[in-house]
């Protein structure tokens, strides 16, 4: 893994140090296996993302590493140092819930200062943090509240705070910001990432909200049936994913069953389409080909273009900022997004119901997968 990671234009560069691994993860309940074998490296001060569908194993995973539930087998090591055994309080870590898990009875500040209290911390300290605190959430004045006057994302940084003054090497967070509303949510993930980018601090975060891992993480997991089906920079798992689960997860994608028939030409349902130069196939090979929805053309006249079929317009979705077409092309369906925009350029039309039109699968954004479906067929 590289030292420097790429999120936006900003260049992050990360610790030398491995901040967690977990080496051959497996947790059972009865004859349910949740998690099955997981390995998996993350960096000191890197913003890390479990992602996955609900019941894929990712929250158990975090749940381990917090200490709350012990592994049928397998190593946590936090710091270098075997976690197995060790009870939550004596971990070097700290938890955010989803549903915050706020005392009602004590304020904000008293909410703060739990976890100092417990390790018998002097009260001029306890003040002194509970201040950084608070600013560091942007709530100052807020020490005398009752959590029960706060809105969702004032209680969500309450619980942030009350994580941070503990001074954790390692930070676990548990999808806290699904019970917030879409523009709250997007709002406190720039918040969360500014945090962790200031402090340094390594943040594990679960979710099953795929912009939400895109938009926050150095690295994301892709979770599926308790096994990781990839991990990389989230640029890399959305432009090049590994599995058709993958493909699907992330975003959107069209993925369509091809063989090939030379080492860059495929045959397809839709005609004979031609690979990029760093595809490289066996004959008879069967492969997915997986292409977002973004990066299709469409034509009203035939482009002089390599992979270009006839499709007709069966449906279009309106979005505000895009219009999205679903196509046919005999019997497949196929997904194009396009942006809405003043000025026509080509390859960005606007096109109406029933219409014909020309269709253009880019060989460069082609990502050609192995077709597991059909080898398990």
């Amino acid at each position: 893994m590289e030292g420097t990671l790429f999120r936006g234009r900003r260049e992050r560069r990360l610790g030398e140090n491995v901040a967690v691994r977990l080496e051959g993860l497996t947790k059972r309940f009865g004859e349910a296996t949740a998690v099955a074998g997981v390995s998996l490296e993350i960096r000191d001060g890197e913003f890390f993302s479990l992602l996955g569908p609900s019941g894929c194993g990712k929250t158990t995973l975090l749940r381990m590493i917090a200490g709350f539930e012990e592994p049928d087998s397998g190593r946590i090591l936090i710091g270098g140092k075997d976690m197995v055994g060790v009870p939550p309080y004596r971990r070097p870590v700290n938890t955010v819930f989803q549903n915050y898990a706020l005392f009602p009875h004590m304020t904000v500040a008293g909410n703060i200062a739990f976890g100092l209290r417990m390790k018998r911390m002097p009260k001029p300290e306890i003040e002194q943090r509970i201040a950084w605190a608070l600013e560091l959430i942007n709530l100052p004045g807020y020490e005398n509240r009752r959590t029960d006057q706060l809105s969702g994302g004032q209680r969500q940084r309450v619980a942030l705070a009350r994580a941070l003054v503990n001074e954790p090497e390692v930070l676990l967070l548990d999808e806290p910001l699904s019970a917030l509303d879409l523009k709250l949510r997007q709002e406190l993930r720039v918040e969360l990432m500014n945090l962790q980018e200031r402090l340094g601090i390594t943040f594990i975060f679960v979710t099953h909200d795929q912009e939400e891992a895109l938009v926050m993480s150095d690295r994301i997991a892709v979770m599926n049936r308790g096994q990781v089906e990839q991990i990389g920079a989230t640029e890399e798992v959305y432009e090049w994913p590994r599995t058709p689960f993958v493909a699907r997860f992330i975003g959107d994608s069209n993925l369509i069953p091809a063989t090939a028939t030379e080492p860059r030409r495929v045959h397809t349902s839709l005609g004979e389409f031609v690979l990029d130069e760093e595809d490289a196939l066996t004959l008879g090979q069967k492969v997915l080909l997986s292409i977002r929805p973004e990066k299709i053309r469409l034509f009203r006249d035939r482009p002089n273009l390599p992979n270009a079929f006839r499709a007709k317009v069966d449906d279009i979705i309106y979005t505000g900022s895009e219009n999205q077409y679903r196509l046919l092309a005999g019997d497949t369906c196929l997904m194009c997004d396009t942006l809405n925009q003043d000025i026509q350029e080509p390859g960005h039309e606007e096109f109406a119901y029933d219409e014909e039109v020309w269709v253009v699968l880019p060989p460069e954004k082609l990502v050609v997968i192995e077709n597991s479906e059909a080898k398990n067929a």
